[in-house]
């Protein structure tokens, strides 16, 4: 029988506490926002509802600093369904299908615990997902650790201060962070290849500023029916409101209050506050709710993730415009002795809060049941749109819904300037470096071995990319692509029996031949704090443009974003030019490609004693391919084939040696022989990187490109190296008659913008350059080379690049394993 304790006597105000600066310092609370609370409740809070209004008032619930700026982001198109405020985002993929996904930071935590912190980060997302009734298919991280040996060279910015101040002294800030690392590599593979989800893959870069502030931004995609998708919104006065899933215990108290500080030399006392996570009993979680979705009896459900039963609670009554009463009694919990206060801010994990239609409580609690999972029915929808929470009989919080969600403090905090405090030119020794006869052979060596750009298998071999059977491109590449089972082929048009049997017919052969190919979805994630740091609002634009780039060149058209936006202290007014500029360059490159900001989040006050990290927005790219048999992969599939070099009108156009070089700055190669930064990012232009990806697209379509790769991370050099890997086929370019060595290192080392590298058969090339034409003529298609034996060549007149596939290999492969070990490799 549905539980008939719960109760609904007149109100008695909630016992006031006694209010002291003290007090309201622990809860984060300024004297503007007490007085705030005051006016909203028409009294003094009772303890209880102080921790409540600091949890959903904090920076990491109520985006207070970020708010006003982040209406400025592009929300809408044809194919966005549900975007920011909900769970996760949702676009329409097509056949009936909708894709639900999202990108969440765990920043915070995985530098206090590393593995829980980067477990419970997965687990929280994953969440995020099945909420909305999706299935999660997919999962990604993008991660930022300090150097992991002195091998890597600090990044000195001029005689000013930044970030780089941050910079190891010593083997013990090298030792954390190699600690730290593998803490939130273990933690994420530990809770996804648990729960059975793959990972398509991610990026990782390290930098010395992300020493005392490592960053966890994890992203995950499910898929959901159209007509399936569930909202967290409370709904019909009189319903009753479930608890589901794990038991409530003391772990994650102020877990959000926590996420929205700096850290500072007392930062480990806080592990109490990180999270405790159970991939298995996830597991059971996610199959027990998608099954009582189905029944039809569920009407809105919220996963409890930042601040709890509290903020699962309010948000869906906010939502509903409808109040919420709950009695904590009734709670399952796992420690004995919890007080209201405890009970409310408690994160523990793997739980749910759920309304159902008055009537079908046996439904509810029959599921749950079957999965072994604790169901109680703790509360009920109400008419008056205020949360009440009642604890041994005493109403213990009463508090209106806007108070805590709509109504939370909006700061328009001082935007000032900021410019990066380094030197706009190349340094005069740097200038006489480059003039100097160089051996690129030993410079590609040692860029493939750099950090950023390294081989990054030791992290992504420990995570299960085939689980669920539905990858068809995983980590290494430039997009992770899998399948949309359901659509097209036997799964779209021959569903029965009869129909399977008819393929064997002439006419089952007929059918199969009409049959719609199965589509597939594109993912990618990119972000350079670097690049920011230098210009936030360039430096955004590009990880836009990359992440979408990254897609189209698998084949994929971008289609929407989501956006992890990490950033410093905001009640510096030069931080929160970096956060105000950076979401103008999303907004202004989102607008340009078609892709639209479904949802996300904002992490701020990543500082530790003062000492911030790069502003560092990571954008993740979700796009569709028609035809998922056509996706196309990185790296060289064939000798024999054509090398093209696809670039944009900005990036060929004549330009002068002095300003390539003060963009030169931004570069791995100037980070990795220099040690010195300056300059600025490249130069670029979105209508360029639109009709790039529409050229990608096309030539993907018609099946007239064999490979595909964003030309990033160390210039054309890189991406030619790395594409020889998988098969060991190798690669010449023709002879080049550039004479200047200056020249030279740009031509190989320079991140042009809005620039991939193509392969295609013999033949190919004449349509390659039809199709760029046909798209505006903005795209330049260059013939450089031709794939085969087992060698990269490049020649010059004076000078050459030449190596075996193996020997570049060699320093890609083992650099991070030995880094890790604190040997030099290269």
């Amino acid at each position: 029988m549905p539980n008939q304790q719960v109760q609904h006597p007149e109100n008695t105000p909630p016992t006031p506490c006694t209010i002291t600066p003290a007090l309201l310092k622990t809860h984060s609370i300024t004297a503007d926002e007490y007085a705030r609370i005051e006016a909203a409740l028409g009294r003094t809070p009772s303890l209880t509802e102080l921790g409540i209004f600091s949890v959903m008032w904090s920076e990491h619930c109520s985006y207070k600093s970020s708010r006003v700026h982040l209406k400025r982001l592009p929300t809408e198109s044809k194919l966005v369904v549900q975007g920011p405020g909900e769970n996760a985002g949702i676009i329409d993929v097509g056949d009936g299908w909708a894709c639900a996904f999202k990108i969440e930071s765990h920043n915070h935590p995985s530098y206090i615990e590393p593995y829980q912190g980067a477990a419970t980060g997965v687990g929280g997302i994953l969440r995020d997902i099945f909420t909305m009734g999706a299935r999660p298919l997919a999962v990604m991280d993008s991660l930022r650790f300090g150097p992991l040996a002195a091998t890597q060279k600090a990044v000195i910015p001029s005689e000013a201060e930044g970030p780089a101040s941050g910079i190891p002294t010593d083997a013990i800030d090298y030792a954390r962070n190699r600690q730290t690392m593998q803490g939130v590599v273990h933690g994420v593979a530990g809770y996804g290849n648990c729960f059975g989800v793959p990972n398509l893959g991610g990026e990782t870069r390290f930098e010395e500023c992300y020493s005392g502030n490592p960053l966890l931004n994890a992203f995950a995609l499910g898929l959901v029916r159209m007509d399936e998708i569930f909202y967290a919104k409370a709904t019909g006065v009189g319903n009753p409101v479930f608890y589901v899933g794990a038991k409530t215990g003391r772990d994650g108290i102020h877990g959000a209050t926590m996420a929205s500080e700096e850290f500072t030399e007392g930062s480990e006392q806080k592990r109490p506050n990180v999270q405790m996570g159970d991939p298995f009993l996830e597991k059971l979680l996610l199959e027990a709710c998608l099954e009582v979705m189905k029944t039809g009896a569920v009407l809105g459900i919220q996963d409890m993730g930042a601040a709890g039963l509290t903020c699962s609670t309010c948000e869906m009554g906010a939502r509903g415009e409808l109040g919420v009463s709950i009695e904590l009694d009734l709670v399952p919990q796992r420690e004995t002795g919890m007080n209201s206060y405890e009970i409310m801010l408690s994160e523990s994990q793997e739980r749910m809060l759920l309304v159902a239609e008055k009537g079908r409580e046996q439904e509810v609690l029959d599921v749950f049941k079957k999965w072994g999972l604790d169901c109680a029915e703790v509360g009920i929808v109400t008419a008056d749109d205020v949360m009440r929470v009642r604890h041994h009989g005493e109403l213990v919080a009463e508090i209106p819904n806007k108070a805590l969600t709509d109504d939370a403090p909006v700061y328009r905090r001082p935007v000032g300037t900021w410019t990066a405090p380094v030197p706009k030119d190349p340094p005069a020794w740097v200038l006489e470096e480059l003039k100097k006869p160089r051996d690129y052979t030993a410079d590609l060596k040692k860029l493939l071995a750099s950090a950023n750009i390294c081989d990054k298998r030791y992290i992504f071999e420990q995570y299960d990319s085939m689980v669920q059977t539905n990858t068809v491109q995983g980590p290494g590449g430039e997009a992770g692509v899998m399948r949309i089972k359901g659509t097209g082929g036997s799964h779209g048009i021959l569903n029965t029996i009869a129909d399977l049997i008819a393929e064997s017919t002439p006419q089952g052969d007929a059918a199969m031949k009409a049959a719609k190919p199965e589509r597939g979805l594109a993912m990618a994630l990119a972000g350079n704090g670097r690049w920011c740091y230098l210009d936030p609002k360039l430096g955004a634009m590009h990880a836009v443009a990359e992440a979408a780039r990254k897609v189209a060149c698998s084949g994929a058209t971008p289609v929407a974003a989501t956006n992890c936006l990490n950033f410093g202290n905001p009640e510096k007014p030069e931080i929160m030019a970096q956060l105000s500029n950076a979401i103008d360059g999303i907004a202004e490159a989102c607008t340009a490609l078609g892709t639209p900001i479904t949802g996300g989040n904002v992490s701020l006050y990543n500082e530790t004693r003062g000492e911030g990290i790069y502003p560092t927005p990571v954008i993740g790219v979700v796009g569709i391919i028609d035809d998922v048999t056509k996706s196309v992969p990185s790296a060289f599939q064939q000798a024999g084939d054509d090398v093209i070099l696809l670039t944009g009108a900005a990036s060929v156009a004549e330009r002068s040696v002095d300003d390539q070089l003060i963009e030169f700055g931004s570069s791995d190669f100037a980070k990795s022989m220099t040690g010195t930064l300056w300059g600025r990012p490249p130069a670029f232009d979105v209508k360029d990187a639109a009709i790039l990806n529409q050229v990608l697209r096309r030539c993907a379509d018609e099946g007239v490109i064999t490979s595909a790769s964003d030309i990033s991370d160390g210039g054309l050099a890189v991406a030619l190296a790395k594409a020889t890997f998988a098969h060991n086929i190798g690669v010449s370019l023709f002879p080049h008659d550039t004479r200047s060595e200056t020249k030279q290192v740009l031509d190989l080392f320079f991140e042009t913008s809005s620039a991939v590298l193509i392969t295609c058969a013999p033949g190919g090339f004449e349509r390659i350059e039809k199709i760029t034409e046909e798209l505006t003529g903005r795209i330049f298609a260059q013939h450089i080379g031709v794939t085969g034996g087992t060698r990269l060549t490049v020649s010059y007149e004076d000078a050459e690049l030449d190596a075996t596939v193996q020997e570049l290999k060699l320093a890609y492969t083992h650099s991070l394993e030995s880094q890790l070990a604190e040997e030099v490799y290269a």
